[in-house]
């Protein structure tokens, strides 16, 4: 029987290795938010001037560790630039549809974070935010770290911007 189950175990494992990348699955890379996320993206914009940093739709392509829900919600990607140049910040704006749906969505990211198997993907000092702003998904992170030191002010900013949801534990 042993000789059997080794046998089958081998021939399970002769199949065709998969190809292409698995993260984001072929055909689920979401879709920009224009509508969905305006609001929000005023509200960033308006909210985080006085750090003195510049803010503008990222000029390069920026995509942070999400939840199942945020992974598959269009989004508005959000760059901070210093004045003599260059991206040190980014936010993520996700339409959600619904205040709702946005709130579900901003529980999932926030759990994501809190599990051992997401929080690995971010540094240990990182500081998050998540809001929720209308139908909006308001996602930010940095490090003290590694990251300009002006985006604890942005931090403070985005933080009087919609409705908490807090990273458990």
């Amino acid at each position: 029987r042993l000789v059997l189950l080794a046998l089958l175990l081998v021939v399970a494992g002769c199949g065709q290795a998969r190809q292409g990348p698995t993260y984001p699955p072929a055909g689920a890379t979401p879709i920009a938010a224009t509508a969905e996320t305006a609001a929000a993206q005023a509200a960033v914009s308006q909210a985080v001037a006085p750090s003195g940093l510049l803010i503008a739709a990222a000029a390069q392509a920026y995509r942070p560790p999400e939840g199942p829900w945020l992974a598959a919600a269009p989004r508005t990607v959000m760059e901070f630039d210093a004045a003599g140049g260059g991206a040190v910040g980014f936010v993520v704006l996700y339409g959600l549809g619904s205040t709702a749906d946005a709130t579900a969505a901003a529980a999932d990211q926030a759990a994501f974070i809190a599990r051992p198997t997401g929080r690995v993907y971010f540094p240990n000092d990182a500081h998050f935010v998540i809001r929720v702003l209308g139908t909006a998904v308001i996602f930010f992170t940095w490090s003290p770290g590694s990251g300009d030191a002006r985006l604890a002010d942005v931090q403070a900013a985005l933080e009087g911007l919609g409705t908490a949801v807090p990273i458990p534990g």
